[in-house]
């Protein structure tokens, strides 16, 4: 054996020794009688294993630390000692005699040969392991003292939830705290709620107040899709079986078929305040004056000082008796923008009051917008972006992917997505399930899944075309609310799905490109949605399609 590997194994040896692990690795008896010679005076004198001296030692420092620590808090003298206190405090003082007795008599036994120093300094570095892992198990132990404490102030009021992170400074530790007093409070486990894997700190103060954990939701990819002249592979997040695969047998359809063709409409953000006057008269007064065309051009400059992308585009405005509804339209960059609009609104609420005094701001949006709710204004202005995207499919295709033919498609969009939708007074759904594929895409890409509402407005048109052999297949949606920066599309999961689609973050050579290009995506991907479904209902595989891919009988939450 070489010198090396000789070191090495008395480096196992020793510190298997000190750290009172019971398994010994057989030496050589020369090198046995070695270890026994150079420790014999030590052992006979110092005959207590390292493992239960440091226990005891540092047992007994925790305790007088702890005690001394509550004599602070309740304002008692230090040197008030009890009975116990004066016992651990000899106990720490022979603990310290023999401590330099133990080692003072290593020092004496040392040898000047190198092999005999390099093992003292391999002693003192395994005393110094175990000092650390035993003062980490007394942090432990403070710490979970003090965690008992904070859960306990939770529970009984005296500490609010939502202060955790600000009082810890440390947001997975609040969230934590936060869920042990929620199941002491509520006595229901969260067993089954993940808080491992998440960054705490990367949701606080723009995603999430008070958080307990998070929800997982399966992303599945559907692609590729081929949208003027690019592929894309499309992540969806989402609970529901066949969608995904569903979508992608539509994605299909239309890359065989030369892929879908997209244009961008309009691109602008809404906000609507509410005022109020005295009279009818003063609240048209403003209203004229809003719609004045010499006027825009003041009031944009007002409203554009808010922000580098946010530019005022339209006024439009609605009276309801004294109250004026103002429509204000920007553009907003790559953001969604509700916070960039509602900045500039309220700088030319300001300037406005300057000329029209007896105005009365009664809330900074009159719904008049609209936001996540149904809404005809939305539904015939749009809001966000508004994207128009088409696709021819070849018989053939229809025949040989989707399964079904294009006179049946062009007669169930007729009477379902058209006709159905009309006798059922529908708002914007004139379309199969365009709000599946919307809120599958934006979970994914973190953005505001109640914006769904609005952003699956939708009609869906079929028709036959080159003498009824193929079928042009077409969605409208008027009001896509995406952005590619702020709020969730910030977080690692999220930005992985825009990265994905090479959208993420702002555009710098053209700024709004990538929240545009992911409007359009949104679109597309309704668009092979829509086709996917009304064939599988046109070709009687709806059920059968459920029932395969939506049906299991297993329990995620059951514990093996």
């Amino acid at each position: 054996m070489n010198a090396h590997g000789a070191a090495s194994m008395k480096q196992t040896e020793t510190k298997k020794k000190y750290m009172g692990i019971d398994q010994f690795d057989q030496f050589s008896d020369d090198h046995q009688k070695f270890k026994i010679d150079k420790r014999k005076m030590v052992d006979s004198q110092y005959s207590i294993p390292m493992g239960i001296f440091f226990s005891v030692f540092f047992s007994v420092v925790y305790y007088l630390l702890t005690s001394w620590r509550e004599k602070i808090r309740n304002s008692t003298p230090l040197h008030a000692v009890t009975m116990t206190e004066m016992a651990a405090i000899v106990t720490f003082l022979a603990s310290c005699v023999y401590l330099l007795g133990f080692f003072g008599m290593s020092f004496v036994q040392a040898t000047p040969e190198e092999e005999e120093e390099e093992e003292e300094d391999i002693v003192k570095s395994d005393v110094e392991s175990v000092k650390q892992v035993v003062l980490k198990e007394v942090e432990t132990i403070v710490s979970s003292q003090e965690d008992e404490e904070v859960i306990q102030a939770v529970v009984s009021g005296k500490t609010p939830s939502y202060s955790l992170e600000s009082k810890l400074g440390d947001c997975k530790h609040a969230a934590f705290i936060r869920r042990v007093a929620l199941e002491r409070i509520t006595g229901k486990s969260l067993d089954g709620l993940p808080l491992e894997g998440l960054d705490y700190e990367s949701i606080l103060g723009q995603c999430c107040e008070m958080p307990v954990g998070y929800v997982q939701i399966p992303v599945g990819i559907a692609g590729p899709l081929l949208l003027d002249g690019k592929e894309f592979s499309v992540p969806m997040a989402t609970t529901e079986g066949c969608l995904v695969a569903s979508t992608n047998r539509g994605f299909k359809a239309i890359h065989v078929s030369g892929g879908a063709t997209s244009i961008l409409l309009k691109d602008g953000m809404t906000r609507a305040p509410v005022v109020r006057f005295a009279t009818a008269r003063r609240a048209a007064d403003l209203k004229f004056f809003l719609e004045e065309p010499l006027n825009f051009k003041t009031i944009a400059s007002v409203f554009n000082k808010s922000s580098r992308f946010g530019r005022l585009q339209t006024v439009r405005c609605a009276i309801a008796g004294k109250n004026l509804y103002i429509r204000f339209t920007c553009s907003t960059g790559d953001a969604m923008g509700m916070n960039m609009v509602s900045k500039g609104v309220q700088n030319v609420l300001e300037y406005l009051q300057a000329d029209f005094p007896d105005m009365d701001v009664i809330g900074i949006s009159g719904n008049y917008c609209s936001d996540k709710k149904p809404a005809a204004v939305n539904w015939i202005e749009g809001r966000g972006k508004s994207v128009v995207c088409e696709a021819i499919i070849p018989e053939e295709v229809v025949k040989k992917v989707l399964k079904t033919d294009v006179a049946s498609l062009v007669e169930l969009n007729m009477l379902k997505n058209l006709t159905g939708s009309a006798m059922a007074g529908a708002l914007g759904g004139f379309n199969a399930h365009a709000s599946n594929i919307v809120s599958a895409v934006y979970l994914a890409t973190g953005q505001d899944p109640a914006q769904n509402v609005e952003s699956s407005h939708c009609i869906t048109m079929m028709e036959a075309v080159n003498d009824g052999r193929d079928l042009h297949v077409s969605v409208t949606m008027p009001s896509i609310e995406v952005g590619t920066v702020g709020g969730g599309t910030q977080l690692a999961s999220q930005s992985a799905c825009l990265n994905l689609l090479g959208v993420k973050g702002a555009n710098k050579d053209s700024p709004g490109g990538n929240a545009r290009q992911l409007a359009k995506v949104v679109a597309a991907s309704v668009l092979a949605g829509e086709l996917s479904l009304m064939s599988a209902i046109a070709a009687g595989q709806l059920v059968n399609s459920h029932m395969k891919y939506n049906r299991s009988n297993k329990d995620a939450s059951a514990k093996p």
